[in-house]
């Protein structure tokens, strides 16, 4: 091997320390899922497959895949809220799950303890900001982690096409008072994340700080992050996983067809649906849904 190549490979070890090949799935926990279920069959999932011992749902669209986690005996002390759901947990593809998940651990991640069960796969995970989880996933191409844990609904179309090629975009995250630097340090150090420049922003929402994944363009996503407004007391306690945003080549086309599904977009003086992006009301206290400009698809 020539120099030129390992010094090639060198440095695309050090981008992208954990081989990092954009997100797998996106997992609210909730007591309401049939509830939560109606709010995603509006945004454009469909329900593919049950979990085989759990009381866990797959919906889809597109490349877009959401765990809905509504198995109590594993929610219950996490779920500090009651009927209100969360994002509970992103799962990243990587190229090998175990030594990305043994990295993030010698780079000063805690290990999520995992209980698993006959016929269910060991997904090795790190804790997230709140009680949130991030899970490493390297199985996503011909064989996936849904073809072990979960069983196909019958007569159901398992690869659902997504409306204007929406695909996910990234996560919005809420954190305490000062603590930017803080949540940049722990993306770029566990992650290979860096800063996207102030003047270069995304969608309608420019505040806080975004910071790029180090994935191949098809597969890059954005981590946001929003302190509270100022004056505000300190809200460290409430840090979490706030939404996830999905892009569009054609946001005002993709909002014309949610609303005609029942879905309310906010229009107010401040945040209002435009070519750039758009922000769904939220519903049950705790679930929105971001629209985000994006050519990919």
């Amino acid at each position: 091997m020539s120099s030129t190549v390992r010094q090639r490979e060198a440095i695309s070890e050090v981008a992208n320390p954990l081989g990092l090949d954009g997100i797998e799935f996106i997992e609210y926990a909730t007591s309401r899922p049939q509830a939560l279920g109606q709010v995603l069959e509006m945004m454009g999932f469909k329900p593919v497959a049950r979990h085989r011992s759990r009381e866990v749902l797959l919906y889809r669209q597109g490349r877009i895949n959401v765990i809905l986690n509504a198995h109590l005996p594993q929610l219950a002390g996490s779920v500090s809220n009651g009927e209100k759901p969360w994002l509970a947990a992103i799962a990243l593809r990587v190229r090998d799950a175990s030594a990305a998940y043994r990295r993030a651990l010698e780079r000063g991640a805690w290990a999520v303890p995992t209980r698993v069960e006959v016929m269910e796969l060991n997904i090795p995970a790190v804790h997230g900001v709140g009680s949130s989880r991030i899970y490493f996933v390297d199985r996503y191409e011909r064989f996936s982690i849904y073809d072990v844990d979960f069983v196909p609904i019958p007569g159901v179309n398992p690869h659902p096409p997504a409306f204007a090629g929406l695909h996910f975009f990234g996560v919005v995250q809420y954190i305490g008072n000062e603590r930017t630097a803080d949540w940049t340090e722990f993306y770029r150090e566990l992650f290979g994340f860096s800063e996207v420049p102030g003047e270069q922003r995304f969608g309608i929402l420019p505040k806080g700080r975004i910071l790029q994944s180090p994935c191949p363009a098809a597969s890059r996503f954005y981590v946001q992050l929003i302190e509270p407004e100022a004056g505000v007391l300190d809200v460290e306690g409430d840090e979490q996983l706030q939404r996830m945003a999905m892009g569009t080549s054609d946001v005002l086309g993709t909002v014309a067809h949610l609303s005609g599904q029942g879905v309310e977009f906010v229009q107010s003086k401040s945040v209002h649906t435009e070519n750039r992006g758009a922000l769904t009301k939220t519903w049950f206290g705790g679930v929105s849904f971001e629209l985000v400009h994006d050519e990919r698809v």
